[in-house]
């Protein structure tokens, strides 16, 4: 079978061998479907699988199976851009406290205004491409409303979802035109970053939703349900535990599901 994070390789390698077509049909589907369930499993055990690795499983079932995307290097870049953010900022305690996560995105968006902080025109081009598309990617709700962390210069009426899109479209066309980007082999890539945006990002806001800032709550539900199950039919109680910690998760009501929590009878005591 292979460790989750072999099998997620297999899988990537198989969406890049065919890069130029998909070969998403319905084994394809419930083997990516098996692999996020596998992530759930066992919910008090810490997975072993690399940032990149998780984000490309994630990317894989929402751009590739879901929007029938047909190219592995898009993936390959995406789920590398996506960690490399959040590895490199710490982002994912931040989503657990506002007032440092402002601070952070604030930083974020005034580096975008720094053109020269780059080695050149392409590299910036390139990482400003890059911001846009993680910003509107993973944290749309942060540009539709006013934040009191925000500097006066972020609170124009114009810097929205829209404006990032329309820059993050234009900084990758000049990335992909520039003399660079047949050197870096990243012309065509670029370009389709470029002109499939808003595609790209529908998917990556598909993963903030259900993988970073949230849970899949219908494989959640899935893994509370089967939990409880088992235990009624083992009395295992590591099952009971289990279900408890997926109904955590879910914020199920105590009162509309009692039997999740109520307690088992301790055993008679047997007279010898």
């Amino acid at each position: 079978m292979g460790t989750l994070e072999e099998r997620v390789q297999q899988l990537k390698g198989v969406v890049t061998e065919h890069t130029g077509s998909n070969v998403a049909d319905a084994k394809f589907a419930v083997e990516v479907d098996g692999l996020l369930s596998a992530f759930y499993d066992d919910i008090g055990e810490i997975k072993s699988i690399r940032l990149q690795s998780l984000f490309d499983l994630f990317l894989i079932k929402t751009l590739y199976v879901e929007r029938r995307s047909t190219d592995g290097h898009i993936i390959d870049y995406l789920s590398s851009m996506m960690s490399s953010f959040l590895f490199t900022r710490d982002l994912f305690p931040l989503v657990r406290d506002n007032r440092r996560f402002g601070f952070m995105l604030s930083d974020l968006l005034e580096e975008m205004q720094n053109m020269t902080r780059f080695p050149n025109l392409f590299e910036a081009y390139r990482k400003l491409g890059d911001y846009s598309l993680f910003i509107t990617g993973i944290f749309p709700a942060s540009l539709s409303r006013r934040r009191r962390w925000q500097r006066s210069y972020y609170r124009a009426p114009t810097v929205d979802v829209h404006y990032h899109v329309s820059n993050g479209k234009n900084y990758y066309h000049l990335a992909s035109t520039h003399e660079m980007a047949d050197e870096t082999q990243q012309r065509m890539l670029l370009s389709k970053l470029s002109s499939y945006f808003e595609i790209y990002m529908g998917a990556m806001n598909e993963v903030s939703e259900r993988y970073v800032l949230g849970f899949d709550m219908n494989l959640i539900a899935d893994k509370m349900l089967d939990n409880f199950n088992r235990f009624r039919r083992t009395g295992d109680e590591v099952y009971l535990e289990n279900a408890r910690k997926y109904a955590a998760l879910l914020k199920v009501d105590r009162a509309s599901f009692p039997r999740l929590w109520k307690l088992r009878r301790a055993p008679r005591a047997t007279l010898l």
